[in-house]
């Protein structure tokens, strides 16, 4: 079995793709509205200023449009995904540079470093976004539901939970 396939795993990805989506449909007529996700086994958070009633109406909103076929809302440009993809290349290509060239000093390296690490977050663009399509998201939702949203305020932010359930 891949490790994808495993159900755990495939609950957490679908659970990933409905946040995604749901922060999609969101800012759809908002697009400044700052929002931020974690996905959890069990669901979703949703860290941002918004009312229970516009998340359950989203929510709703967006787990029929993946249903539908709408895949591409389960990807998302400022997903998680892409800041580790950024960082692990950065930070490989940094020590790739650092470890070579042994003649010249750490500040003579500097600038290749500089590029190397640039040229490692240009390339973790397009590389997040096929990471999420293919390994962190599942964007095939059928049989999931909306258990409950629940909404606290933790200090100055507004905290939903969307608890999921999956037959």
């Amino acid at each position: 079995m891949n490790i994808l396939e495993i159900p755990l795993i495939a609950r957490i990805r679908r659970n990933h793709a409905l946040e995604h989506a749901t922060i999609h449909v969101l800012t759809e007529h908002e697009p400044r509205r700052h929002l931020m996700g974690r996905t959890t086994d069990s669901g979703f958070y949703l860290f941002g200023e918004v009312g229970t009633d516009e998340v359950a109406a989203a929510v709703s909103e967006a787990l029929a449009r993946l249903q539908r076929g709408e895949h591409s809302l389960a990807v998302h440009p400022r997903c998680g995904t892409n800041l580790a993809t950024a960082g692990v290349l950065a930070g490989l290509s940094s020590f790739v540079v650092m470890s070579s060239g042994r003649s010249k000093s750490r500040l003579a390296r500097l600038p290749q470093i500089i590029l190397a690490a640039t040229m490692a977050v240009i390339a973790a663009q397009p590389l997040g976004l096929a990471l999420q399509k293919h390994v962190t998201t599942l964007p095939e939702v059928e049989g999931v539901t909306i258990e409950e949203i629940t909404r606290q305020r933790r200090g100055q932010v507004v905290v939903h939970h969307v608890r999921l359930k999956s037959q």
